[in-house]
């Protein structure tokens, strides 16, 4: 049983509504100390409000958050000043740069320039130059240096809304390394999003929220046991899609002309996949990730047309 001090963020029955509509509503939701925690759901489903009600930005309609033991309503500044926060969408001053906000943050935290070392660091990391203004930065780089305000204190907790937005392939793998190094030094991070590949590649557990309501809390080798991939395949000519089909973990297979598609499933047998397209000439090959929603489908034992509920 985890004690207390193991348990960084922690909600009953949290609520939150607009007018009538509930945008999230009775989350149970325990966040440990010093895990990656994936907080994923299509876009709409409630992860932003969440993180706002977390913040004590909006009050709950019901229900009640601590975080670090102490009430999210009676200690929201507290809090604050122990967590780092990258929202989803970031507001920047034109008219300063990126070193003139780094400086500022510390000036509110009454560090003085304690963390202006690190600040650079990460800068050199993320390829961003805190000379420069603020004014008209792109998406990519509004990441930057929302990333090097929330980390350059070294904060207890991180809680990141869709951290890895407008960044370039190897700009997340950077961001991915930062993750992995607060986690070995013992810090908590609380990150959303719906990108599951990055999902699978730094949190240790992930919460699926839906429609408002969390649906289900399982570590990322759970949610990757029951996802699956789809795999098309190019060849030189036209074969049946009958050739795939005893191969273990395939199913629904497809094919037009030369272009092959099947389901990739966690148990597949990859070796005898790749035996089989080999006795032909591969044109191409693409793995695609299924979307959430056929995650969740799948988690649940649901398919399309199936009018069976699901799960909670």
């Amino acid at each position: 049983m985890l004690q207390s001090t193991d348990v960084i963020i922690q909600t009953r029955r949290l609520t939150h509504c607009y007018g009538k509509f509930a945008a999230i509503q009775d989350v149970d939701l325990e966040v440990r100390r010093g895990e990656v925690f994936g907080f994923l759901g299509p876009n709409g489903a409630g992860k932003t409000t969440t993180i706002r009600t977390l913040l004590d930005f909006i009050r709950p309609s019901a229900g009640s958050a601590t975080i670090f033991g102490l009430d999210t309503r009676r200690e929201g500044v507290t809090i604050r000043q122990r967590t780092g926060y990258l929202p989803s969408e970031l507001v920047l001053w034109n008219n300063w740069t990126g070193l003139d906000y780094v400086r500022w943050l510390e000036q509110v935290r009454g560090r003085g320039n304690g963390h202006l070392a690190e600040a650079q660091r990460l800068a050199g990391l993320l390829d961003f130059d805190l000379k420069r203004s603020l004014r008209g930065l792109s998406t990519g780089m509004k990441r930057k240096m929302g990333l090097i305000a929330a980390l350059l204190h070294r904060p207890e907790l991180l809680i990141l809304d869709e951290p890895s937005t407008g960044l370039d392939p190897l700009m997340q793998q950077v961001f991915h390394d930062l993750v992995r190094e607060a986690r070995a030094e013992g810090r908590t991070v609380f990150l959303s999003s719906h990108n599951l590949p990055e999902v699978e590649a730094i949190c240790d557990r992930v919460g699926i929220i839906r429609a408002g309501r969390l649906e289900a809390v399982e570590s990322v080798s759970d949610l990757t046991h029951v996802t699956f991939r789809w795999l098309t395949l190019t060849l030189d000519r036209a074969i049946s899609p009958e050739t795939f089909r005893a191969i273990a973990g395939v199913s629904d297979l497809s094919g037009e002309g030369a272009v092959l598609r099947m389901r990739i499933s966690g148990d597949t047998d990859m070796d005898a996949v790749i035996k089989q397209a080999a006795q032909y000439t591969v044109r191409d090959l693409h793995i695609e990730h299924p979307t959430l929603e056929e995650i969740f489908l799948t988690y649940y034992g649901r398919r399309e047309g199936n009018n069976h509920e699901s799960r909670v």
